[in-house]
């Protein structure tokens, strides 16, 4: 790909929605961010005008709103790549409407290169006066082609002007316009149950003051970060960054001041959460937004000492198989950056990496299984799963052997399934 050269018509001065339009060929690729990152005018604006257009695609993660041509309605002029099911896009992938690619959230960029991307249509903040826009809530892989893809932007008064490797001059640009449009709305933030806060309870007693956080979003995420609350000079070098943490740096908890890389900052590839989270975000210097070739590249994740990756999973297996893409066998997300995370928390520095589920689901199933559910798909390898926690407790696995390894497990099932699952181990040789 050729660097940018600028763009004709991609002055101070925003245009047309419709200028858009002059920048989609016929069998291009076209790349949005994640999340929060969706551009919704300039969506709209290729879903008005789909008749016109020959068999473009579109590529992201996350959806939080469902559009026509995710559900497959233009046929092959607008066609949906997903990376990563989000409310907005799992009904139409179950309905086989829309593509689902397998990755690793560290290996977007270069999946995404594979494609020679035409255009990536991103949400922003600004300009400001030096000519940078901001991508707001995101960096994700969209931030991995400044410079090498043209962007068009939609300026939005919701996105926060945030800093880091995110931000685009004007002279990078196809094009921008602005619009009053706002953000879509997240899942509201659920109070933890006693499971969670149990949860939390057994992880936050393994996190030494000083430890370099990961953390998901969520009940038991949120439970967790509120168990932290007295330790001192945690870092954050996350995926997404919440309102959880958020309160965590207004506490003084995490400051930063251990880290490695990028010390003193709290790190991140994109942002979900509240109103009162994007306020925050606005032209905070504290909060870096890093490309997530870096944030979640294990490697980069290994030079923290005491690296603390904790993520939700949803079955485990006795041999330490955890799948964390599907339910009941049927997919729900994707992978995500849960093993880019795991390898990185194991050859970190006193690090760890925690997968989290409740031990059973509302109607009584264990989520500790002897086998996995046909048509779950692993996530995390036996091999790379360090440490499982459920309301009943921790199972260290790193270095277990596989008889070890079942009876730590069986011993945070919930009660009533232990017994089947140690007749069942036994019966499939796990147990000696």
């Amino acid at each position: 790909m050729n660097a940018v050269a600028p763009a004709e018509g991609s002055g101070l001065r925003p245009g047309a929605a419709s200028d858009v339009l002059k920048f989609v060929g016929a069998d291009c690729d076209l790349i949005v961010p994640v999340a929060l990152g969706e551009p919704p005018t300039l969506l709209d604006t290729l879903e008005a005008h789909a008749d016109q257009l020959d068999r473009v695609r579109i590529h992201r993660m996350d959806p939080f709103v469902s559009r026509s041509y995710i559900n497959g309605d233009f046929g092959d002029h607008l066609r949906h790549y997903d990376y990563f099911l989000g409310p907005g896009s799992r009904q139409a992938y179950w309905d086989g409407r829309c593509e689902l690619v397998p990755n690793h959230f560290s290996e977007m960029p270069l999946l995404l290169r594979m494609l020679n991307p035409s255009l990536i249509l991103a949400a922003a903040a600004g300009p400001g006066k030096h000519g940078y826009f901001s991508l707001g809530t995101n960096a994700d892989y969209v931030s991995a082609f400044i410079g090498q893809v043209p962007f068009f932007l939609e300026v939005m008064d919701a996105q926060p002007y945030t800093y880091g490797q995110n931000q685009i001059h004007i002279s990078q640009t196809a094009g921008w316009i602005r619009t009053d449009a706002q953000l879509p709305a997240g899942k509201p933030r659920r109070a933890p149950r006693p499971q969670d806060e149990a949860i939390a309870g057994h992880i936050a007693e393994m996190i030494p003051n000083g430890a370099c956080l990961q953390v998901g979003v969520g009940s038991i995420p949120d439970a967790l970060l509120r168990a932290l609350g007295d330790h001192k000079d945690l870092g954050i070098h996350t995926e997404c960054f919440s309102d959880g943490l958020m309160e965590l740096a207004n506490k003084g908890v995490a400051t930063g001041t251990a880290k490695q890389q990028h010390r003193n900052k709290h790190v991140t590839t994109f942002c979900v959460g509240s109103p009162d989270l994007m306020r925050w975000l606005d032209h905070n210097p504290a909060v870096e937004m890093m490309p997530v070739e870096w944030t979640n590249d294990p490697r980069v994740v290994a030079k923290e000492p005491n690296f603390m990756s904790i993520n939700a999973t949803t079955e485990v297996d006795l041999m330490g198989q955890a799948a964390s893409e599907t339910i009941a066998g049927r997919y729900w997300s994707s992978s995500g950056g849960q093993a880019d995370f795991a390898h990185g928390a194991m050859y970190s520095p006193g690090g760890k990496a925690f997968l989290v589920l409740h031990s059973a689901t509302s109607e009584g199933h264990s989520k500790i299984r002897t086998t996995l559910t046909p048509g779950s798909v692993v996530t995390t390898l036996k091999n790379a799963t360090d440490h499982v926690v459920t309301e009943y407790g921790v199972a260290r696995l790193r270095g277990a052997s596989l008889d070890e390894r079942a009876r730590r497990l069986i011993a945070i099932a919930h009660p009533d399934h232990r017994d089947e699952l140690t007749f069942n181990a036994r019966k499939a040789g796990l147990l000696h």
